[in-house]
């Protein structure tokens, strides 16, 4: 046989070797020539299918606040946060909007515990609603836990509650998942995001955060780890995107300094006081280092202020020079230019400090001509009005107040473009959700990953409600989860609901006309009244023409039915509603509440 013949028929021979036995050896032997032994049983095990991971959203989609989000594989629940958010104008009497908790109810044997991002109140506000219901552990850093824990005991939950503290930089393990605390900088101290380790591939959740190389107080953000974990894989990054829409960078705290610098120089004669957010442990230190610059004494009013202030100082995250606090009780007795009055209502809040100091309905603190004010905080969405309003109430009383960006007092907590083009390249996840913010927030951070390069179907824009399940070959919406909004009203929890908010406001806008009768228990005639009751709707002494109108259109139905042996009381209620609305609109065009009470004798 030829050379030629004999190369021909080897390369036949290796070629039919090779087909038959590749899946035998496998390919990753080298057909053994690379000197590592086959496998025992002669064939290559199955690569293993990862679960896929379910991310459901029950708040901070479409809003600001109630930020809460669930992490759920292999039958493991994680929840991230559990916020609150404050009721917007047409939420008449509701004093706070938590998540609604019903799909972690009904899966409570899977949820292995709750981590926390950091303190505000729209990250951990929810929290004693939901531990009222479900018991399980909860794991956070030192300042975090020192807030929770006093909105548990104010709960009477504190005994109830497993509180596990957790530093930036190590790990926990819940069921399948290991979370990681990476730190970051945030508006108030100890701000952590997550890196939780799943077997279905790394999820990354930024929590708020900045990017700030200059803080105030701790360190800054561990970047290093964000890039570690990034280069290990990350299946899907969820990052705040409360900032979306502001090009360049978040300006660092220190920029506030120097403000607060300036303008304690020029109120040198007045007394000063200054509204922050409760939970800006870092501006309220700016505040107390420029007071002890200039020797004045510092008190805070607010009942938040005064906890948030009391949990800081206890942990050491605020640092109180010698004899500079003061209690409020005791302003009068410095003159105004050695005082500081730090507060709660930067957002306009009606029941805040600044609010009650506003309207003159605070019991300790007057305020006029002699009164410095600083609002060091930018209004939330939403908020601008009431904020407005405050800010008008205090110059007709003769302050001289500084808000918004005449000065700059105030600089956010949450990272602008560069800062999250940054955290984008660091992590580089095969799939994005941006959270944290309305539509224009989420669908501009969407933009943002778009324009790094991702593409648009590895890019999942999420509401309330919505369960997206992940693995590396695929990202897809699955069956939602129940979800909504929750009001709070004094100590009702949920008994609130949209049908009674609307009662609320047609009772604010139109009034109220109640029509009492009493009627025979036997025939049905009217033996007493209709005695006609207005509230909100007409002075009743203005319009005693248009009430006996109604009287008598109320007695004539109430007879009518009576004839016609009509004794079903719903029908004649809305028979009555019917009429009389129908006259009080040909009489005012106005359209108020008839609430008709009947009783039989």
């Amino acid at each position: 046989m030829s050379t030629n013949n004999r190369k021909k028929n080897f390369k036949l021979k290796q070629s039919w070797y090779s087909k038959n036995n590749n899946q035998k050896l496998g390919k990753q032997t080298g057909g053994g020539r690379s000197g590592k032994k086959p496998y025992a049983n002669g064939y290559a095990p199955k690569p293993v299918k990862k679960p896929p991971v379910k991310i459901s959203f029950l708040g901070g989609l479409n809003e600001i606040g109630k930020n809460i989000t669930l992490i759920e594989c292999n039958n493991d629940i994680v929840i991230v946060d559990c916020g609150m958010a404050f009721p917007d104008g047409d939420m008449l009497g509701v004093d706070l909007v938590i998540p609604d908790f019903s799909y972690i109810e009904q899966n409570v044997d899977k949820v292995r515990g709750i981590v926390l991002t950091h303190g505000h109140e729209d990250h951990i506000g929810g929290l004693p609603f939901l531990l009222s219901k479900i018991n399980v552990p909860l794991y956070g850093t030192p300042l975090t836990l020192g807030l929770v824990e006093n909105k548990l005991r104010e709960h009477s939950l504190i005994n109830k509650v497993k509180l596990n503290t957790v530093k930036s930089g190590s790990s926990v393990k819940l069921g399948c998942m290991s979370i990681k605390f990476i730190h970051v900088n945030h508006s108030i101290p100890d701000s952590v995001a997550f890196a939780i380790k799943t077997p279905g591939g790394t999820i990354v959740h930024t929590g708020d955060f900045k990017i700030d190389c200059t803080p105030i107080s701790g360190d800054t953000i561990d970047l290093s780890s964000f890039a570690k974990v990034g280069d290990e894989g990350v299946l899907a990054l969820l990052a705040e995107s409360t900032n979306a829409n502001r090009a360049g960078y978040t300006p660092t705290e220190h920029m506030v300094s120097q403000s607060l610098d300036e303008l304690f120089r020029k109120a040198e004669k007045y007394r000063i006081i200054i509204a922050t957010f409760a939970s800006n442990v870092n501006r309220v230190q700016q505040i107390i280092n420029c007071a002890a610059k200039y020797g004045r004494k510092v008190a805070f009013s607010g009942r938040s202020m005064v906890n948030y202030m009391d949990v800081a100082r206890k942990l050491g995250y605020l640092d109180l020079p010698n004899n500079i606090l003061i209690d409020i009780d005791m302003l009068g007795k410095y003159p105004p230019e050695q005082v500081v009055l730090v507060t709660t209502g930067s957002q306009g809040e009606p029941m805040s400090a600044l609010s009650r100091m506003a309207y003159s309905d605070h019991r300790k603190v007057m305020v006029g001509e002699g009164d410095f004010i600083i609002i060091s905080a930018n209004p939330i969405p939403g908020n601008e009005k009431t904020v407005g309003n405050v800010v008008d109430e205090l110059l007709k009383r003769g302050c001289k107040v500084i808000y918004e960006s005449m000065y700059d007092v105030h600089v956010s907590g949450h990272a602008c473009q560069e800062e999250l083009k940054l955290m984008h390249r660091l992590v580089r996840p095969k799939y994005f959700i941006p959270v944290h913010g309305e539509q224009k927030h989420l669908r501009k951070h969407a933009e943002l990953a778009e324009f790094l390069g991702m593409e648009r179907k590895n890019i999942f824009i999420a509401d309330i409600g919505n369960t997206v399940e992940i693995c590396d070959d695929y990202m897809k919406q699955v069956d939602s989860v129940p979800a909504g909004k929750v009001f709070v009203d004094g100590l009702g929890v949920g008994d609130v609901g949209s049908i009674v908010l609307r009662d609320r406001k047609h009772l604010g806008q139109d009034g109220l006309i109640i029509i009492v009768a009493s009627l025979d228990v036997y025939d049905g005639h009217v033996i007493s009244g209709p005695d006609i009751v207005s509230r909100g709707f007409v002075y009743v002494r203005e319009s005693e023409g248009l009430l006996d109108e109604v009287r008598k259109l109320a007695l004539s139905i109430l007879e009518e039915c009576a004839e016609d042996n009509v004794h079903e009381w719903g029908i004649i209620k809305n028979r009555l509603r019917e009429e009389i609305a129908k006259l009080i609109s040909q009489k005012t065009r106005r359209t108020p509440m008839i609430l008709p009470i009947l009783q039989e004798v």
